[in-house]
């Protein structure tokens, strides 16, 4: 805001005077720092990138963190070490924290020391985590199934395919809902600053951390039986930030997470190699999968009948038909991911689009 010619050089070298000008700063570790302005810097040129795309919208101006979210640290090669056993983790910067004793599924003596190239410490509302971001190129083999399928992501099933199976929507959100309510008001009632506050802000946000675990775990299986059962995977693609404005239908899309299993989609579709292609969403819907014949319809219109031709189907099975056809006539041009390459952002929990991809191991 008040140095725009500053550069991701310039915020590296800062981070030296802001060791010198407070305390708790300079007993961080440097690196630790550096990584820290490496963060800013991503916000900052995200932002600017947004601005000379156009982005319709916000744009992503970078925001101050709230002093509730002030709880993680990522440190690269220094002011951490592994026991031998790795099954405890010590900090060696100036706020002696001590060593740390590791609980996980994830067995760390597959890697090399040095293929550990940082860690990321995050407090979520159950405990400490640690994050291992390791170089390992991950490249899983599958047979050939010869088969191609088209997806249409809906609120009734969480997706139909070309060939008419459905998944049913696990609305996580919406079983929760009674009880993130009931913890909601329970908190209100309590005095500010108060223990008693205190608890029960803990158990709200352990609640909405199970629900957001609960999608996750669904979306990621989901995404990762798809691609192994088929060689091209197409989809829509969505605008869901868009979609989101609907008031009507904002949260049962939220909840939905669509983006999310797009993602997850896009990243087990490198890891196997297997082509996906994001289509155009327009007429999707209201083309008649036999004819090619538009037959308009309206959202609560659930089943596609085409005057022209007679044919009959379900409305999301229809679409899924024509986002399949769509796909086959771009493969090769339009959002293809063709032996494991892309140039889509996969998210900050997925590898990058490099050849070598980067695995996050959690262990609390």
């Amino acid at each position: 805001m008040d140095n725009r010619d500053i550069g991701r050089y310039e915020l590296s070298a800062y981070c030296a005077v802001l060791a010198k000008e407070f305390e708790w700063a300079n007993k961080l570790n440097s690196m630790a720092r550096q990584a820290s302005a490496e963060r800013a810097w991503s916000a900052i040129s995200r932002f600017y990138d947004n601005c000379k795309k156009k982005v319709s919208g916000k744009k992503g101006y970078p925001r101050f963190k709230k002093e509730q979210t002030h709880g993680s640290v990522e440190y690269k090669t220094s002011g951490w070490k592994l026991s031998v056993d790795r099954r405890y983790i010590t900090f060696s910067d100036g706020f002696e924290a001590g060593t740390f004793k590791m609980w996980g599924t994830r067995d760390l003596h597959f890697y090399q020391f040095k293929q550990i190239k940082r860690i990321h410490v995050v407090r979520r509302a159950d405990g400490h985590y640690v994050q291992f971001c390791v170089d390992q190129e991950r490249l899983e083999k599958r047979s050939p199934t010869l088969k191609t399928v088209g997806i249409d992501v809906g609120l009734n099933h969480f997706y139909t395919d070309s060939d008419g199976n459905t998944v049913a929507n696990p609305r996580h959100l919406r079983k929760s809902e009674k009880s993130l309510k009931r913890l909601s008001r329970r908190m209100s009632k309590t005095k500010k600053g108060s223990k008693n506050r205190a608890k029960f802000r803990n158990k709200l946000a352990r609640k909405h951390l199970k629900v957001s675990r609960q999608r996750k775990d669904f979306v990621c299986k989901a995404a990762r039986c798809v691609v192994k059962s088929n060689d091209l995977v197409a989809y829509e693609d969505l605008k869901v930030r868009n979609m989101v404005r609907n008031r009507h239908l904002a949260k049962s899309i939220s909840d939905a997470a669509w983006t999310q299993f797009r993602s997850w989609v896009e990243y087990f579709a490198k890891v196997f190699g297997v082509v996906t292609v994001a289509v155009p969403p327009h007429y999707t819907s209201q083309n008649c999968s036999n004819c090619g014949k538009v037959v308009k319809k309206t959202l609560s219109t659930r089943t596609h009948t085409c005057p022209h031709c007679g044919h009959t189907q379900d409305r999301d099975h229809n679409a899924a038909r024509n986002i399949l056809e769509k796909a086959l006539r771009t493969a090769g041009h339009v959002g293809t991911n063709a032996s494991g390459e892309t140039d889509q952002y996969l998210g900050e929990e997925t590898p990058s689009s490099k050849s070598t991809h980067r695995k996050r191991k959690p262990g609390k």
